[in-house]
């Protein structure tokens, strides 16, 4: 990472970022040229690592793909506005970025853990599950995040030293 001080070392933190992203994207190795979709989910974190779960049809491009090769980044973001700082026009921002495989179940408890965790994550815990039509429809995909690094961007964050540091390497 070439801002370091930006960076955000803490994977508690990095969770945290994640958690609050409203959607992801996944990167997924495609036959020509990568392929990025973003995708709603939910998450859950087991033995220190970060899971995440989403839905879809059984069939389409990404689950051709991610059958090809399991391992996939994937990338979530909160973008929080653009301002005009006394160095110039800037982003506040808080992002994740994360590596692992993607398995996809069709298995019926496995579907609704992944799909009562999406709807916790997006605030509806008390929807019933057996109200989402088109479960048998769908497979749920869980990716088991093996690497995850967060950055962000934040007002008020960069000391006069760090601001310094970084308008230094920025000149190079």
């Amino acid at each position: 990472m070439i801002r370091k001080n930006r960076e955000v070392s803490d994977r508690n933190e990095v969770i945290d970022i994640l958690r609050k992203c409203n959607t992801v994207r996944i990167g997924i190795q495609g036959e020509q040229y990568p392929y990025v979709v973003p995708v709603s989910f939910g998450m859950e974190v087991v033995d220190g690592n970060p899971v995440i779960y989403f839905h879809c049809a059984k069939h389409g491009m990404k689950i051709d793909l991610i059958q090809t090769s399991q391992n996939i980044c994937l990338e979530g973001d909160i973008f929080i506005n653009v301002e005009q700082t006394e160095h110039g026009i800037t982003t506040r921002y808080e992002s994740v970025i994360g590596f692992g495989k993607c398995l996809f179940s069709e298995d019926t408890e496995e579907k609704k853990k992944g799909m009562q965790l999406i709807i916790d994550h997006y605030g509806f815990s008390d929807y019933p599950l057996d109200r989402c039509m088109g479960l048998q429809n769908l497979i749920i995909g869980k990716v088991i995040l093996e690497k995850i690094t967060g950055k962000r961007n934040l007002p008020g964050e960069l000391t006069a030293k760090d601001q310094a540091v970084a308008d230094a390497h920025w000149e190079k």
